[in-house]
């Protein structure tokens, strides 16, 4: 029998709570093993940097060992202000030369200290048959930053083997569930911040990281209704009627759904307004925020574009008497990041 491949174990770390997907390959699809996640207490990661590394340390152990996953290579994926992804335009070079003139001349592209960050780049190959040049996606992270997760994680006996960026974890499960290069942007709304990935032709042409995000909209219901957090948050989902104050939460609703909404906009303009021809088929939502009662149809009305819920599960097997299917569900827009580490191979 051929081996099966190993995968990382995917671990989301966002500032309200910890995802963690564990899959298995098997034929041409995939079996999901385990999947779970973990509040955060306050504060314990702000704008993607650990604030308490034990705290947070702790609760992925203890998650690890509740979903009993024994494998200790994780992949974890980053986002903030202390990773930067820009697009480059530059000559066409052999894989060899590019990392050279990656290694000198990133300096002009990036506003950090060349000496503090991790590089790393992916040609595009965007450039005609006879093309001259190309795109280069080059991204630049915080060594710090990156240092404090890979010690954090080796504390807990756990094997950091990859750290990706949010967007393209994202973008990865997108196209491998979907097997589509249609024209699509991919937005996944956490907590404190908002990921924007927008697809062409198969390929990332605009990646942003915004900082809008579900708490926000929580915070605003708890301050005007005078209620605690987690009654503002089951409000926020339609979990908790609220009849006699309606009106007032559908405008708090749509006031910060429209902030949220611009940014969308502003990053569909831009695209838009360099791919003319390529014209968004689909505007794909994930993550916690993307539950919010009413906002498929409220973003459906502002952009004009068909918009779906991403369920990275939907065509993967599981084992219905370890893990129940109502769970799987509600939990899916929340682990697409996850669940694109998890889809990594754990041998480099």
């Amino acid at each position: 029998m051929a081996k099966k491949e190993q995968l990382v174990t995917g671990v989301d770390i966002g500032s309200a709570a910890v995802k963690v997907c564990k899959l298995q390959k098997t034929g041409k699809g995939y079996t999901v093993m385990a999947i779970g996640s973990a509040a955060l207490p306050e504060g314990s990661v702000e704008d993607g940097v650990l604030q308490e590394p034990e705290k947070v340390g702790k609760i992925i152990a203890t998650l690890f060992n509740n979903l009993k996953i024994k494998n200790s290579k994780v992949g974890i994926s980053i986002s903030g202000y202390s990773v930067i992804v820009k697009k480059v335009n530059l000559e066409v070079m052999d894989p060899k030369e590019l990392a050279e003139y990656i290694r000198s001349e990133a300096e002009q592209y990036i506003p950090f200290d060349i000496d503090e960050v991790y590089l790393d780049f992916q040609d595009l190959k965007t450039g005609s048959e006879n093309g001259e040049r190309t795109d280069v996606m080059l991204v630049a992270a915080k060594k710090d930053v990156i240092d404090d997760y890979l010690d954090m994680l080796q504390e807990q006996k756990l094997k950091p083997v990859l750290v990706d960026v949010d967007g393209f974890a994202l973008e990865n499960i997108w196209e491998t569930v979907t097997q589509s290069t249609e024209n699509v942007a991919l937005i996944d709304i956490g907590a404190s911040k908002m990921n924007i990935n927008i697809l062409s032709d198969g390929a990332s042409v605009l990646a942003r990281d915004v900082v809008v995000g579900s708490d926000q909209l929580t915070e605003q219901l708890a301050n005007s209704l005078d209620v605690d957090f987690d009654e503002a948050e089951k409000i926020k989902l339609g979990l908790l009627p609220v009849e006699d104050r309606q009106q007032e939460v559908e405008e708090i609703f749509n006031q910060t759904c429209t902030q949220w909404v611009l940014e969308m906009k502003k990053a569909i303009d831009l695209y838009m307004a360099n791919h003319p021809d390529k014209p968004l088929s689909r505007l794909v939502l994930s993550g916690g925020g993307s539950k919010v009662t009413g906002l498929l149809s409220f973003i459906e009305q502002e952009t004009g574009l068909d918009v779906i819920s991403f369920n990275p599960f939907q065509h993967m097997n599981f084992n219905r008497k370890k893990i129940d299917p109502d769970y799987i569900e509600a939990i899916a827009p929340e682990m697409a990041i996850a669940a694109g580490l998890a889809i990594r191979p754990a041998d480099f």
